[in-house]
């Protein structure tokens, strides 16, 4: 099966600071694809690159056979979970419709269209019955609920997700990830889902790609989160441990020291 997201010889640098390099990557549609590791190891850079919004320091980067470029019609993209301020006065279906068409400026010709795909999309996600309730009163997961429809509004080639499930409780961590995993299999849309934390999402990952150290190791679950992988890439040792269905990595070394490092660059590539 062709990849809809390729690259070959990338190479992302910081200063002095590689995050990674020589990354040869295909991603398939309907692949449900995790990309794991620590604060500051290049996460939310892989989907900047992704996105248009940051250039590799060498190597290619490629959506659908073509050249990385912003704003994409292949791609939805579902931003980490921040609430809106209480007294944000937009309806849950018009935040929505921003996905429908926020792209398109003036007034609009299909209204009608418009709404019933709005209804399609918030009946889709389990969020019908807080249509017309502000978003500020939501609580977040009600909130990410309505991000996840408003990404799947173009039916996205890929769907890229930034740490989405961050701040919400089991319930809502398992109702998200359930939503973005349909897309994958009902839609065939390859999933990039960035995340400090397997297990919510194990039992639908097809392979992981782990960050660590300015260096990676890409395969199944059961080929990268292991002892021997991990102590390899951290150059410390490591225990992973598998009980219950569960992931549990023991000793990891702290690496919170460059996460502010690589925000701050990030923000100055994009501004």
């Amino acid at each position: 099966m062709k990849s809809v997201v390729s690259l070959e010889g990338a190479c992302l640098k910081f200063g002095q600071r590689t995050l990674w390099e020589d990354l040869d990557l295909e991603i398939r549609p309907g692949e449900f694809f995790a990309v794991l590791g620590p604060n500051g190891s290049g996460k939310t850079s892989f989907l900047k690159v992704l996105l248009g919004l940051q250039k590799l320091h060498s190597g290619k980067a490629s959506l659908g056979g073509r050249p990385v470029e912003r704003g994409s019609s292949l791609i939805g993209y579902i931003p980490q979970q921040k609430s809106f301020p209480q007294d944000t006065p937009m309806r849950a279906r018009d935040l929505v419709a921003l996905g429908v068409d926020g792209h398109r400026w003036g007034v609009r010709l299909s209204a009608g269209r418009t709404n019933r795909r709005v209804d399609q999309l918030l009946e889709l996600v389990g969020a019908s019955d807080y249509a017309k309730v502000p978003v500020g009163q939501l609580s977040g997961g009600e909130q990410q609920r309505l991000r996840v429809a408003q990404a799947l509004a173009t039916d996205p080639q890929v769907l890229l997700c930034d740490e989405p499930l961050l701040s919400l409780d089991l319930h809502h961590q398992q109702a998200v990830s359930a939503l973005i995993n349909k897309q994958s299999r009902e839609h065939n849309s390859a999933v990039v889902f960035v995340t400090h934390e397997i297990n919510p999402i194990i039992d639908y990952v097809d392979r992981v790609l782990y960050l660590a150290g300015g260096r990676f190791r890409v395969g199944t679950p059961e080929e990268v989160m292991t002892t021997e992988v991990l102590s390899d890439l951290y150059g410390t040792q490591v225990e992973v441990i598998h009980a219950n269905g569960r992931i549990v990595v023991v000793g990891l070394p702290d690496a919170t020291t460059h996460h502010h490092a690589e925000a701050d660059a990030l923000a100055g590539e994009a501004a």
